[in-house]
């Protein structure tokens, strides 16, 4: 069985039953202080704080409450169960006909393959190069000039595209106010340089998920901090067409710049020590770096 992990603060939203009516997956919604009590799926299950605490009380504290990154307890859990294949969503991205089919997991995929001489690799950019992908690092942006040709790649992890509002950071989204209708034939898309995949609409082979943790503590780059983590210790990424419609959930725009301002700071030094480490690693903060180890334990 393949799984579908969501974090959720709202009553099930329409993207959150569709999901759930999906016949091939087994969905888990994690839920978080902010969850209704009363939170019910038709088929999935519900893991309520207590459940979760019951799971790895330890993992559980470090992680904290109020946050995406109680989606590592959904994913341990997935895990745990045997899943092959761990599809993370939001609740705000409503799934089209094609989600989840055709996946291009450990298959050899004809892919645009693009090729930069930069740090990184920005998939957004590469299908409208007005717009870039949270955690593309601000500083490359007026360097971006990519050449691309035909190429197999066997992907570990694969990231589809939303239309609606797509995940760029809030100086894109200030700028721009994107609402985003992509093109089918821009797709599949990888390339030679790590880039940036978030948690809201990706999925990811079981053999990725021992080096995919998203850490507590910087919140709007945990899960780009794991993505070009995980790309690190090997994991291949391919892009693929819009599978959802996102319907933003709210947000206060100044507030994710704020949050974002640690991404604009550190990801390139970050991009830039994974790719000189021979460790590998990712430099947490004391605090995060235990809760990273106790999420590898569980392997």
């Amino acid at each position: 069985m393949n799984y579908i992990v969501a974090t959720s603060i709202n009553p099930p939203t329409e993207a959150i039953r569709k999901f759930d009516a999906l016949p091939d997956w087994k969905l888990l919604v994690v839920g978080d202080l902010k969850t209704p009590l009363n939170y019910h799926l038709e088929r999935g299950t519900y893991v309520c704080p207590q459940e979760q605490d019951k799971y790895d009380k330890e993992l559980s504290k470090a992680l904290g409450w109020n946050n995406v990154m109680r989606r590592n307890i959904g994913i341990l859990m997935a895990y745990d169960l045997g899943a092959e294949v761990i599809a993370l969503v939001d609740d705000d991205n409503i799934p089209y006909e094609n989600w989840g089919k055709n996946l291009t997991l450990g298959k050899a995929t004809m892919t645009h393959y693009y090729h930069t001489d930069l740090p990184a690799f920005d998939p957004v950019g590469a299908a409208d190069q007005c717009l870039w992908h949270r955690g593309f690092p601000i500083q490359l942006l007026a360097q971006r000039d990519y050449n691309w040709g035909w190429k197999d790649i066997t992907p570990t992890v694969q990231a589809d595209f939303w239309d609606g509002d797509p995940d760029v950071d809030a100086i894109c989204r200030m700028e721009y106010a994107p609402q985003c209708v992509f093109n089918h034939e821009d797709f599949p898309i990888a390339a030679n340089k790590p880039s940036p995949f978030n948690s809201q609409n990706t999925f990811l082979l079981r053999e990725v998920i021992p080096n995919y943790f998203l850490p507590p503590g910087i919140p709007r780059m945990e899960d780009i901090w794991a993505s070009y983590y995980a790309q690190a210790k090997g994991a291949r990424v391919i892009y693929c067409e819009a599978s959802v419609y996102q319907s933003r959930n709210e947000h206060d725009l100044t507030k994710d710049l704020v949050q974002e301002f640690v991404g604009y700071e550190k990801t390139l030094r970050l991009i830039n020590d994974l790719a000189e480490s021979t460790g590998l690693y990712i430099k947490y903060e004391p605090d995060h770096g235990h809760a990273f180890n106790l999420y590898l334990r569980h392997f």
